[in-house]
């Protein structure tokens, strides 16, 4: 049997089951885009592989408990989401990138942004080259500043690019309360960008 072939919730029928291989499906299926939302929150490549494995390890003896009504990826998201930002807030961690490529020091090579690895060649002069570069920059310093659920909210929304209803299922929150962290986040980073520009 080709497990690729299988909806997740067939895959997941099957890890309950006890198939290892099913497990091991769901882990190479999703490995990537965890570890992707959790390195952006926590802007560290050894700490996010740490999280990312531990989230795996909680599904798994959640499994039972998915219900197969809902998408698995969101109730994966979720656990990832809860556990990234209880790390953060009992480390107190105020760094965030939204462009931080995995496998960089603190997602970002020496000597440059985050954004410089996400702005395309379109043949810009180096002076609009270098205030993008610092724009970027000071975009990241707001971000880190945000509170965890502020920052969740906004990554999971501008660069995973969920709906406000698939945030709150991954949240764990009404969706209002997604629409309020949103306002609030991008309300504080209007101000905190408006301060270093001032």
């Amino acid at each position: 049997m080709d497990l690729a072939q299988l909806e997740d919730a067939e895959v997941v029928a099957l890890a309950c089951q006890g198939q290892e291989r099913a497990f091991r499906a769901l882990v190479q299926r999703y490995q990537r885009p965890i570890f992707s939302l959790i390195v952006r929150m926590v802007q560290d490549a050894t700490l996010a592989e740490d999280l990312a494995q531990e989230t795996f390890v909680k599904a798994f003896r959640a499994l039972g408990s998915y219900d197969r009504r809902y998408r698995f990826s969101n109730w994966l998201f979720k656990i990832a989401n809860n556990l990234t930002i209880d790390y953060l807030r009992k480390r107190q961690i105020p760094t965030l990138s939204i462009d931080a490529p995995a496998g960089t020091r603190d997602g970002v090579r020496p000597g440059e942004t985050a954004l410089a690895h996400v702005l395309p060649d379109s043949g810009e002069t180096p002076e609009v080259h270098m205030t993008n570069l610092e724009l970027g920059a000071q975009l990241e310093d707001a971000i880190g500043q945000l509170r965890p659920e502020y920052r969740s909210a906004i990554l999971l929304r501008h660069v995973e690019g969920y709906a406000y209803d698939e945030i709150a299922d991954i949240m764990g929150v009404p969706m209002g309360t997604v629409k309020t962290y949103l306002h609030r986040g991008r309300s504080e980073l209007r101000e905190l960008l408006e301060e270093v520009r001032a």
